[in-house]
């Protein structure tokens, strides 16, 4: 058995945890399977845009990073948002060590600094 997760007709499950700016300057976290069409819904789908950023538009994708399941990426969500600001954008710039490497190095990195 592989330890690849499959979704159904055979296809691997991918998520993905990301970090969009808001228009006053705020961060927002979430997870998708495709990134672009959720950014697409923060900024232009008032029914399916998450309510923290219906107000504060637009939004712009700054961190993205891949996980292998749905229980993977929630709880890498979680982790993040329980950071503080500055860790955050720390995180967006690609500098903080601890965290990210310590989160790839078990999980593989799919975008290696």
């Amino acid at each position: 058995m592989s330890s690849t997760p499959k979704a159904k007709r055979g296809r691997v499950s991918r998520w993905t945890v990301y970090i969009v700016r808001c228009a006053d300057g705020s961060l927002y976290t979430g997870i998708a399977r495709d990134v672009v069409r959720r950014v697409e819904e923060h900024n232009s789908n008032n029914r399916l845009a998450a309510n923290y950023t219906r107000a504060r538009r637009p939004v712009v994708l700054v961190y993205q990073e891949l996980a292998a399941t749905r229980s993977a990426a929630l709880k890498r969500e979680h982790q993040i948002k329980h950071m503080s600001r500055r860790k955050k954008e720390t995180l967006v710039l690609g500098r903080i060590e601890g965290v990210s490497d310590r989160w790839n190095a078990k999980r593989g990195d799919p975008y290696p600094r």
